[in-house]
């Protein structure tokens, strides 16, 4: 327990002293060092450096070694313009540094998703010039619900990805734990750890895609997530008004770009209309601000029923349209958002410009890697 105590402050303050865990711990002298002994010999930690202490000797500084254990993070993507799927992949040490990052378009009509993903994982290690034994967590992003009850997906369109057994094939031809999460909830950790929602107490992140819809819900730093992980699936949730329909059908990618065309804008993908469009307007276009205006009073049908259900304090906008609408959109949701709901809600675009479902994945890998390793330090 106190080398878990000792490593645990060193995984989250960075680099310490004896003395500064003294300090963090209350363990005596003797006790620190003993501690700190162990974990250099198992190669979790190692001096890094020299501070000056006073008189004496100067203290030696401890860092967490980053080679002593490794996660790779996937994510698995339709974008909308591209045949088949992306797969990103990331390797991360200890230390939360990537070591190697690599795409690959994968066709999952033809590859089964457990060779694919085999594959990529072999492929990224050789990249970052990694072992894959010094590999601990696997961690993927999918557009999907993972229902841990049954260790299975649901609501996923990626082909072969909802299969029962598909999640324990992963884990048996990796060798390794793996975690499967819906790519929107990851996107809110990233979201949580370095964008918008970073100081917020709250908030729940709309995700506008290229294909898809969907929305996460960050409770102080604790994702609600359903009863089998399907919460948050709100492209399902019906829409009222002639012909009914459901929120997809009204801000989805292809309603976007059907919108669009209406207002005399057109590109072959609903982020790059969009990204076109907010050019246009803060350009004085007055078909371009018509056509975001509209669409922000679609968007806004969908989030006053989150409002009026979650209360959420931050609703942060993002996703490859979302993100492509920028702060144009964010303000034009945010005045259509006060017209149409009864509470007060500030609306915020993404501030996370990369792939946030890996990002996210990112987070989470590592953050289970820690966990696992501080779990079996404190087994006595």
């Amino acid at each position: 327990m106190n080398d878990a105590a000792a490593l645990s402050h060193i995984l989250e303050r960075g680099p310490l002293t004896r003395g500064d865990l003294r300090d963090l711990t209350g363990l005596s002298k003797p006790t620190i060092s003993e501690a700190l002994r162990r974990l250099t010999e198992a190669k979790l930690v190692s001096v890094v450096g020299y501070v000056s202490a006073g008189p004496g000797p100067n203290a030696e500084v401890y860092a967490v070694n980053p080679d002593a254990a490794y996660a790779v993070a996937l994510s698995v993507r339709d974008r909308g313009d591209r045949d088949t799927p992306a797969v990103t992949a990331a390797v991360t040490d200890l230390a939360g540094t990537v070591r190697a990052r690599l795409e690959s378009a994968v066709d999952f009509a033809r590859t089964d998703p457990v060779t694919g993903v085999v594959d990529i994982v072999e492929a990224v290690c050789k990249e970052a010039g990694v072992a894959r034994e010094p590999v601990a967590q696997v961690q993927i992003a999918v557009a999907g619900s993972y229902d841990p009850r049954g260790d299975v997906l649901h609501h996923v369109e990626v082909p072969g990805w909802g299969r029962p057994g598909l999640v324990e094939d992963l884990r048996h031809r990796l060798g390794v734990p793996v975690g499967v999460d819906n790519d929107v909830n990851l996107a809110a950790v990233a979201e949580r750890a370095q964008g918008a929602g970073r100081d917020a107490e709250s908030f729940a992140l709309l995700w506008l895609g290229e294909s898809g819809l969907g929305l996460a819900i960050d409770l102080g730093g604790t994702l609600l997530r359903g009863a089998r992980g399907g919460a948050g699936e709100i492209g399902y949730m019906p829409i009222g008004g002639p012909g009914g329909g459901n929120f997809q059908d009204l801000v989805g990618g292809a309603a976007v770009l059907e919108l669009a065309a209406a207002h005399g804008i057109a590109t072959p993908t609903a982020a790059g209309t969009m990204a076109a469009a907010a050019v246009r307007a803060a350009e004085g276009d007055t078909a371009a601000h018509d056509f975001i205006t509209a669409l922000a009073g679609r968007i806004a049908i969908g989030l006053s029923a989150v409002v009026a259900v979650l209360d959420p304090p931050l609703v942060v906008i993002g996703g490859e349209v979302g993100q492509a609408g920028g702060p144009p959109l964010g303000t034009a949701v945010a005045t259509a958002l006060s017209e149409a709901a009864p509470l007060d809600t500030t609306i915020a675009t993404t501030l996370v410009e990369d792939d946030a479902a890996l990002l996210g994945a990112q987070e989470a890998g590592r953050a289970m890697v820690r966990a696992t390793l501080l779990a079996n330090l404190s087994r006595p």
